[in-house]
C-alpha cells in the first residue's frame, strides 16, 4: 500500500468548500506551512476550497499559514484557544467586520475534545470553564461535589499535519514540540493530508519509534526543508 502522492496540488484535492480542516502546530511549531499555502494558491487560482471551518491551536500570526487562509477569504469559523497572537491583524480585522466566526475553546479542551472525536467517545466531562461565558448552554453535573461542563468531541473532514519521517504506509514520526496536535488530529479527521520532510520505504522507521500509525494517514508529499512559520515571519515574508 503505498500512500504517497507526487505533489502538494494532488494529495489536497480532497479538500473541498464548506469542510472542516483540522492544522498541526502549536505556533509554528509543527505547522504545515507548504501544505497550506497550496491550498491558498488553489484558492486564489480557482475560488475554491473556501466556507471552511479551521481548528487549530491559534488563528494565524501576519500573514503566514493560517493568517494567509484568513486574508484569501477562506475561512469562515475558526475553532482555537488563541485568536490573539504577536501579530493577529488578518483574524481581527475579519471578525470585528463580522466576516469570519470564532468558537472559543480552552487548549487543554481542545486537545481532549479532538482526541475524543478519534477515540469514538461523543462527549466528556470537565471543570475548565464552569461559570464562565463559555461554558453557557453546555450541560453541567456534579462529581464528588465539584461541577463539571459537558463538551462534546470534536472531529473534521481533513487534517493537514507535518510530519518528520513517514513511510509510504503513513507510519508517522515527528521532530520533538512539532509534534504538539497532529497525532491527535490525524485519529479524528476522516481524510489525513501529510506533509514529511522524509519518505523511506516500509521497515525504515523502528516500529517502536512510530507515533501516528499509518492506518489513520491517507495521503503524505514528500516536503524536503520545510519552512518554518517564524523564520518566514522574521524576513518579512507576505
Amino acid at each position: 500500500m503505498n500512500k504517497t502522492y507526487p505533489s502538494l496540488e494532488d494529495a489536497l484535492d480532497a479538500v473541498e468548500d464548506g469542510m472542516s480542516v483540522m492544522i498541526g502546530g502549536f505556533g509554528g511549531a509543527g505547522a504545515p506551512i507548504e501544505l497550506i499555502h497550496a491550498l491558498v494558491d488553489r484558492y486564489k487560482r480557482t475560488g475554491s476550497p473556501g466556507n471552511l471551518t479551521v481548528v487549530n491551536n491559534n488563528a494565524g500570526n501576519g500573514a503566514i499559514g493560517i493568517a494567509a487562509m484568513i486574508y484569501a477569504g477562506m475561512v469562515a469559523k475558526m475553532v482555537c484557544s488563541f485568536p490573539r497572537s504577536s501579530d493577529p491583524k488578518a483574524f481581527t480585522e475579519r471578525y470585528l467586520a463580522g466576516q469570519i466566526e470564532l468558537e472559543l475553546v480552552p487548549q487543554g479542551t481542545l486537545a481532549e475534545r479532538i482526541r475524543a472525536g478519534g477515540a469514538g467517545i461523543p462527549a466528556f466531562y470537565t471543570p475548565t470553564s464552569y461559570g464562565t461565558q463559555l461554558a453557557e448552554g453546555k450541560p453541567v453535573e456534579e462529581f464528588e461535589g465539584r461541577p463539571y461542563v459537558r463538551e462534546r468531541w470534536l472531529k473534521a473532514d481533513i487534517s493537514l499535519i507535518k510530519a518528520e519521517l513517514a513511510d509510504r504506509r503513513g507510519n508517522l514520526t515527528y521532530r520533538k514540540a512539532a509534534r504538539n496536535f497532529s497525532p491527535l488530529m490525524a485519529m479524528a479527521a476522516t481524510t489525513t493530508i501529510v506533509q514529511a520532510s522524509r519518505i523511506v520505504e516500509p521497515g525504515g522507521i523502528d516500529p517502536e519509534q512510530v507515533v501516528t500509525p499509518g492506518i489513520f494517514v491517507h495521503r503524505i508529499v514528500e516536503v524536503r526543508e520545510p519552512k518554518q512559520e517564524e523564520a518566514l515571519l522574521r524576513e518579512g515574508a507576505k
